[in-house]
């Protein structure tokens, strides 16, 4: 198991996302594709999955797209990531996709913005 595996701890298979958002798998894949939900690959059998907390009320946590693609244009891949939304951070008291869970998605994009300088 990756580290981004254990650290994420809860993962959806991308037609588990589709029933849970009430949408078709082709809107799942569209949904990645325009960078509002990220994959990885995971499990034994290798199968393309999003972290269960990128969810929340049966939609996608509302600022996740734009921090995906903050941190995607610092240099970050898919899983990486993943695995800085998912890493505690002692000065938030929490992890980053807590406190955009929470509605602080200000200073976690701060933070990401950080990132690429």
């Amino acid at each position: 198991m990756s580290n981004v595996e254990n650290l994420v701890g809860e993962w959806l298979p991308l037609p588990d996302v589709a029933q849970l958002l009430n949408v078709s798998i082709t809107r799942v894949h569209g949904l990645i594709d325009e960078r509002a939900l990220v994959a990885a690959r995971v499990g034994e059998r290798n199968i393309r999955s999003v972290p269960a907390e990128f969810l929340q009320d049966g939609q996608v946590v509302e600022s996740l797209k734009g921090t995906i693609v903050v941190l995607a244009d610092a240099g970050y891949s898919d899983e990486d990531l993943i695995a800085w939304l998912f890493t505690p951070d002692e000065s938030l008291r929490g992890r980053p996709i807590d406190a955009l869970r929470e509605g602080r998605k200000t200073e976690i994009r701060r933070r990401a913005q950080t990132l690429a300088w």
